[in-house]
């Protein structure tokens, strides 16, 4: 092997280390074996993983319409099967005079000289390189095998290099999809404790579902008696479509129902008219029930992914179950805030995020712990540093997805409220606003009263309310008022307990109805014990929030109130 070729082979080298795509790579060294031999073809077996056979079989120099003609491609038999039974190199002046040569299919081009060789990847055989017929007739030399050697162990590296960057990738896309569910859970998990009316929660479940999984047309159709109905829907959506009813027995949204399984359609143009009773104009489709609680709710249909579409892919379906079993929570409470009186909707809002603080802190919580352990694990193996740092980002990635989720449970339903008392709460409550926030909250609480025994708490609506309001007071002040301190009493006076805050934020016009949905609900909270709010707020004032509520003697067994004045 001369200079020039060594020169060559070392440049070809430092560009197949840079490549990482598995294709490119064994694309590029076919071409680069051709030039350096003067092969007219040149071809890459894959092994499968029982090393019995060729699993792939990559060829360059045979036009793609004689490669058509000559139909089936090899398997590894004959002398390739040599190669696998044998990874040594292998040259031969006239192939077809080899005792193990099956010779050649029809419309296959003459070939006479052979060389072929081991690629091996820690030592084992994972494919090898075979080279055929040189342009000029001559035979393949010691010099040539000795190139070829060198570049088929620069192929190793190079594919040893793109095989772990697609599994560390694979390894990426799995969470990020594990992230994406999860957020999607946590954004849902958010509008059921915030938000009771039921077309605003249908307009997000369209709007989030659609972006979830790159749809262009998503609809939500709601059960009503034997019927489904188009409640809602994001995207292209025709304009007779919101309103549309069809039995459930005569509709593929129906049969999704029915079956209460997701199911991927395609060629929908074959079923026009059998969606609903309003046709949906797509190729594709991705359906899923809605259910809580054992009870069907409704189904979701997602129509034509823009990206990589028009079909849609398993990932595709285990996101949009994940979202689905969220999506039916949400609107399973807000039906239930809806048909019921505000005080049976409260507490069965109260119930669902005791649930969901259970359900997210042994399910969701674990997994994404056993999935940092998993991907650690994966750093300590002798990957080259480029997984290291993919590695490194994925740890911290489900590191903070899990502080994340532990915020979410503590405010979905804190278990101080439960445990001690409003002042912890409220205490634990200032400290994370603070943390997350920046907000100074002043807090002067002091909710003891004469029931009559020490170890008496206030009875449990009150506290939730009381809680709650503040809750919601100092989120309003962080988000959207842009406050940089807060001061919030919490006080029992005689039979009554008041709670005034202030914040030194944007402020508002009361008077325009600019009010959010926030105060609407603490509205309704207050009106369920008979209390009444008092806002006040002047634009670039500050807001003034002043709430009172009857304690009257409803009194349980708890930790005993106390005084304290604290700043967060």
């Amino acid at each position: 092997m001369d200079d020039a070729t060594l020169s060559r082979l070392i440049d070809v080298g430092r560009g197949l280390l840079s490549e990482l795509d598995l294709d490119a790579v064994l694309g590029r060294v076919l071409v680069v074996a051709r030039d350096v031999t003067g092969a007219r073809y040149a071809a890459v077996g894959i092994m499968g993983r029982e090393r019995a056979g060729l699993e792939r079989f990559i060829t360059s120099g045979i036009p793609e319409d004689q490669r058509a003609l000559i139909g089936e491609l090899p398997r590894g038999h004959g002398i390739l099967g040599l190669l696998i039974d044998d990874p040594r190199p292998l040259r031969l002046d006239d192939v077809g005079a080899h005792p193990r040569s099956y010779g050649f299919p029809l419309n296959h081009p003459p070939m006479r000289g052979f060389l072929g060789l081991p690629i091996l990847i820690r030592g084992e055989a994972w494919g090898n390189l075979y080279l055929t017929e040189k342009a000029d007739g001559s035979a393949f030399s010691a010099a040539d095998e000795e190139a070829m050697v060198v570049l088929a162990d620069w192929a190793a590296i190079a594919v040893a290099n793109a095989r772990l960057y697609q599994a560390a990738t694979a390894r990426r896309d799995e969470l990020e999809r594990t992230v994406r569910a999860l957020e999607t859970t946590t954004e849902i998990s958010s509008a059921i404790g915030g938000e009771i009316e039921l077309d605003r929660i249908l307009e997000l479940l369209v709007k989030r579902g659609r972006a979830l999984v790159s749809a262009r047309t998503l609809v939500l159709a709601l059960v009503e008696g034997d019927e489904l109905w188009v409640s809602a829907a994001a995207g292209d959506v025709p304009e007779d479509l919101i309103g549309r009813r069809a039995k459930i027995e005569a509709s593929v949204m129906g049969a999704v129902l029915r079956s209460r399984s997701p199911e991927r359609l395609t060629d929908l143009s074959r079923r026009a008219g059998q969606l609903l009773t309003g046709e949906v104009h797509a190729e594709a489709g991705l359906m899923v029930p809605l259910l809580h609680r054992g009870q069907a709710v409704g189904v979701l249909g997602a129509f034509d992914r823009v990206q990589d579409g028009p079909e849609f892919s398993a990932d595709d379906e285990r996101l949009i179950l994940a979202f689905a079993a969220s999506a039916a929570t949400a609107v399973a409470t807000a039906q239930t805030a809806r048909s019921r009186s505000m005080e049976h909707s409260i507490r069965a809002s109260e119930a669902e995020r005791t649930r969901w603080a259970r359900e997210l802190h042994d399910e969701t919580l674990q997994e994404l712990g056993g999935l940092r352990v998993l991907l650690s694990a994966a750093r300590r193996s002798e990957d080259p540093a480029r997984v290291d740092q993919a590695l490194d980002q994925a740890t911290d990635l489900v590191t903070q997805s899990i502080a994340n989720l532990r915020a979410l449970i503590t405010d979905l339903r804190p278990a101080a409220l439960d445990e001690i008392g409003t002042h912890a709460a409220l205490v634990a409550l200032a400290e994370r606003v603070r943390a997350t926030s920046g907000l100074i909250v002043e807090l002067d609480v002091d909710v003891a009263f004469d029931a009559g025994r020490a170890d008496a708490r206030h009875a449990t609506e009150l506290e939730e309310t009381v809680y709650r309001v503040v809750q919601e007071a100092l989120t309003n002040a962080a988000k959207h008022a842009q406050a940089t301190r807060v001061h919030v009493s919490v006080r029992a006076v005689d039979d009554r307990v008041e709670v005034v805050i202030r914040d030194d934020g944007s402020g508002f016009d009361v008077d325009a109805g600019t009010a959010g949905f926030g105060l609407i609900g603490m509205g309704e909270r207050i009106a369920l014990l008979h209390g009444a709010i008092d806002v006040r707020s002047t634009p670039g004032e500050g807001t003034a929030i002043a709430v009172r509520l009857p304690a009257g003697h409803h009194v349980r067994d708890g930790a005993p109130g106390r005084r304290a004045t604290e700043s967060a």
